[in-house]
């Protein structure tokens, strides 16, 4: 995924933070922000310390930001969220994380959920 599609600045961090507007699951945690001006969501991915050394804080975040790409046609485009990593993400499958990780977008409103195809058609 391109840098210009991920929150890196503390700063921008912060302004998703404040405004509250979260929801989670077992694993993860997400943040929003709407962002009606943006032609492309932004993504942060925070993995604390308490999942395991660098190395492999840095490997559970290469498998969410792969689940993100893999799921960005679906992503709604005028947002910035972030993604924040719960303890029991550590030894996830990458089938776990993505599953997952469609439920809290859906909780969030961030994807599309199955009913919310159905009530177009």
């Amino acid at each position: 995924m391109r840098k210009s599609f991920r929150v890196k600045k503390e700063t921008e961090f912060q302004k998703v933070f404040e405004t509250h507007d979260s929801v989670a699951n077992r694993q993860f945690v997400v943040y929003s922000l709407d962002k009606p001006e943006q032609i492309h969501f932004r993504v942060g991915i925070s993995v604390g310390k308490k999942i395991g050394n660098a190395v492999h804080r840095n490997w559970v975040k290469r498998r969410i930001r792969q689940a993100v790409f893999e799921l960005k046609d679906q992503i709604r485009q005028d947002v910035d969220f972030i993604i924040i990593a719960r303890p029991t993400t550590d030894m996830m499958s990458m089938k776990d994380i993505k599953t997952s990780l469609i439920h809290v977008l859906k909780l969030a409103r961030l994807i599309k959920s199955d009913d919310d195809s159905e009530d177009q058609e």
